[in-house]
Order: C-alpha cells, then structure tokens, then sequence
C-alpha cells in the first residue's frame, strides 16, 4: 500500500528540522528496507523528533534502560515486540534470540495494510551491557534478515553519540557501510530559537534572545523551561541558581550520560575552558596530565562527535598544531558562573553588567558568531564561496596577536574578522586600530598568504557612523543577521 502525501502534513506547531522531517519521510516511502541513525548531542531532540513524525507509523518502539542489567535489557525489549506487534510473549536467553523473536514475528505478521514496520530503538547503547551480544544481534538482524526485505525500517537513538558514532557509524565488522541515511541533529539556530519563544508566547527582543543563546545555545530541551511571566535574568537564575534548579544538576548528568569514564571528558573540558581560542593535543595533555595518545585521543575524537569540541588547523600551520576549542554553550557558562556559585540564587540578576559578565559574554558571542557561519557568510556576500572557518594566533608570544575568526575563502580572499559584543554601536579608536593592523600585518607574515587580506568586524550593533578608523574596514555584520 503507497503512503498517502496527506499521512506527512503535521501542521506548524513544530519549530524547523525540515531536511531531516524530508529524510524521515522519503525513508519511510521509500521501496527498500531503510537503516538509519540518528545522533547528536544530548538533549537535542532526536527521540522527540522521530515520535513527532513517525510514532503513528510505529510497530515497535523500544527504549534501554538506564543502568539496566542484562537480563534487564533483554526482557524490556520482548516486552516491546508484545506490546507493538500484539503477539505471545517468547522467553529469550540472549540478544541472538531476541533478534530471531521479532525476525519471526514480522514474518508471521499479517497486518499487509502497514507499508512500512518502523522499528524505533532508542537509548541502544544502554542495551549493549558489558560482554553482551547486542551489537552481533543487530548485525544478524539487519543483514540476514531485514536488508533482504523492502518494507523495514530501522531507526536506532541514542544520548551517547560516541557509542552511535563507534559502534554504528564507524563500524568495520558486520554493519559496515549498512546504513542507508544517518541524521545529526544540530541545535537550533537564534532563528529558530526565535520561533520557539513566538510559539511558546514568550516575549524577548533579540538582545534577550542574544543573551539566552549564549547560555543555552540552541537546545531545545533547555529553552522549554523558559516561564514567559519572568524576565531572562530571572529564568536564568530560577533554571541554574536556585536550589531545586531544573539545571543545577545538569552538567554531570550531561557527561554522564554521552561518555563512559566521563571523568577524562569532563577533566579535558574544564582545561580547555580556560582557553578561549582553544589549545593543542599536547597542550592539553600537559594541562590534564593524560598521556599523548591512546586514552586522550579517544576523549577528544568523542567529544568532537558531540558537538562539545569544536576541530580546527590554523591557516598556514601543518596537521599536528590542530586546535581543539571548547563551544558547548552550557558548560562554558557552567564553569564560569554555576561551578563555583557558593549559594547565591539570585546571582545573575544581581551581576548583570558587572565586569565579570561582561568580559564572559565578549567569549560566549564570539560562539555565538561561530555557530552561525553560515548567516555570517550571507551577510558577506559570500554564501555560495567554498571556505575554511577558524582562529588565529601568533607564533609570537610576545606579539600576542590573535584573530577572532578567518574566513579562507576559494577566491583567494580571506576575511580577518574581529568580534566584538557591545551594548550600542561600536567605536574603533587610535589605540584599537593599531592593534589591529599590527594583527593584519602579523597573520600576512606568518602565514605567508598571497590571499587578499579583508578586515570584518562583527558587532552586535554595527560601527559608530563617521569615525576616523572606519576606513580600514571592508565590511560589517551585525547581530541582527546571525537571525536571518
């Protein structure tokens, strides 16, 4: 039976995902069994963004157990084989026979009115306990018995990516090159953090708007606890101040859940948290006293694959001076603000526009600005021109300079770009701009570019009009377009 176009119109209460809604959909008419995997950081949205399209067209639905044993596990999944195809339930005494349970159960399943049996796992790494035979069963599962089939469709989910990207993505046993489409699953962008808080009946201007992104990025699950009778500063205080806070336990809840041996993980982070334009494998090494390879080239892999690290090799410097740059929002601000706060639930409300604050939230737009590369790039002109996106600093300790951001564009044009948060619009004074053309002259230098050198400032309200040193500037964005 073909899928009615009618069965995929879900109305307008849901705020963007639109590619990944399309790839759901089209997997779900396609005319092959589909194997997919959906991953990204933790509480993202990806099981609620797989029930929202597909929970109607379910004919299984299981979900791991946190911390569940074995035995556990194995029962809790024939449990969902009754309950989502209505059948007897089959004693199991391992993951193979699981596997053989529902193989046997689709094949016996006379429901020919479902075109597709979408079969959702969520939470799978919970499943694959110490010395099970989870990850052998899926593989027997797919390719001996579903990739022959046309009409299943095999969703896998789960808060711990590393195991998803390891096990799923990466893997070189069985399921090797197997899936048909893999979703990662981003933040949402200001825009349709915008939309969110225009659903919800929340009223923020985008500064307010600015303000929360550079806390909570784009994460959906933490922007739904936002009460739209308090202010910013007080939902901020409420959510990760107060005593009962809904996110005051949230940072070891966080890396709990995505690693195992968390404790590399979080140890890696609060180094890097230092360090606002990131560090080097071996300058994190020596800050972590881990060893330069094994155990710390895993950490660092896992938590770029969640989106926790940002990767990068500064223009004109080889492979092995690769920066790592820690851009999670949530626990920047964690560490800055939440770690150390000694009690004080109204702490933010109180130190707004303090120094403190102020200095924090230069850094914390600077991620702003490197979440958004691609409405920067519109702004710019240049969003159809192929580029690499990083920082810059010095060889020269004593020079010091260093570059918010470089855009090294494929027409031999490079933007310099310099960010700067302010609460109105922004003047370049005779001291700045030597800085700055000490920072021009050093990067051409070092890097010994023939590239057109452009200077860009990012502001989040544009150069004061009709001043001396605008002059040296070859284009401006403002904060206004990171929300287009």
């Amino acid at each position: 039976m073909l899928v009615r176009e009618e069965q995929f119109s879900y109305g307008s209460q849901f705020v963007g995902r639109k590619n990944e809604i399309y790839t759901l959909e089209e997997c779900l008419k396609s005319e092959q069994s589909e194997f997919v995997a959906v991953y990204g950081r933790r509480r993202v949205g990806k099981t609620f963004l797989i029930r929202y399209v597909l929970e109607r067209h379910f004919s299984l639905f299981a979900t791991g157990l946190p911390g569940g044993s074995y035995r556990e596990q194995i029962n809790n999944f024939c449990m969902a084989i009754v309950q989502g195809f209505n059948v007897d339930y089959r004693e199991c005494e391992n993951w193979m026979e699981v596997m053989r349970y529902l193989a046997d159960t689709i094949t016996n399943d006379l429901n020919y009115k479902v075109r597709k049996k979408v079969l959702f796992i969520d939470e799978m790494p919970w499943m694959d306990t110490p010395k099970s035979d989870f990850l052998m069963a899926i593989e027997w599962f797919w390719n001996a018995y579903a990739s022959a089939r046309t009409d299943i469709f095999l969703i896998v989910c789960g808060s711990a990516t590393t195991w998803i990207t390891s096990n799923i993505l990466r893997n070189r046993g069985g399921l090797y090159g197997r899936l048909t489409n893999q979703i990662y699953l981003e933040p949402f962008t200001l825009n349709e953090c915008s939309q969110f808080y225009e659903l919800k009946k929340i009223s923020m201007s985008q500064e307010e708007q600015l303000q929360a992104y550079m806390i909570f990025g784009g994460v959906p699950y933490y922007l739904q606890y936002f009460k739209k009778e308090l202010s910013v500063a007080q939902n901020i205080d409420n959510m990760c101040f107060s005593k009962r806070g809904i996110l005051a336990k949230e940072y070891d809840n966080l890396y709990r859940s995505m690693f195992k041996g968390y404790t590399s993980h979080i140890k890696v982070v609060e180094a890097l948290a230092t360090k606002s334009m990131g560090m080097t494998k071996k300058e994190i090494c020596e800050k972590t006293r881990m060893p330069e390879s094994g155990t710390s080239t895993t950490v660092l892999q896992e938590l770029v694959d969640c989106g926790i690290l940002n990767e990068y090799s500064q223009v004109g410097k080889k492979t092995k001076g690769k920066m790592y740059q820690l851009v999670d929002f949530f626990t920047l601000f964690y560490l800055r603000f939440v770690k150390d706060n000694k009690g004080e639930e109204h702490f933010w409300t109180q130190n707004l526009n303090t120094p403190v604050v102020n200095t924090w939230q230069g850094y914390a737009f600077e991620q702003v600005c490197f979440a958004h590369i691609k409405q920067i790039k519109k702004a710019l002109g240049i969003g159809g021109i192929s580029s690499k996106v990083s920082s810059w600093r010095s060889n020269d300790k004593e020079n010091g300079a260093q570059i918010d951001m470089v855009i090294e564009r494929a027409d031999n044009v490079i933007n310099i770009c310099e960010i700067k948060f302010a609460s109105g619009n922004y003047t370049i004074t005779a001291d700045y701009a030597k800085k700055l053309r000490n920072k021009l002259t050093s990067f051409k230098e070092e890097t010994k570019t023939k590239s057109a050198l452009h200077l860009t400032m990012i502001t989040t309200y544009g150069l004061k009009k009709n001043t001396e040193h605008n002059g040296m500037v070859q284009s401006q964005v403002t904060s206004e377009c990171l929300f287009e």
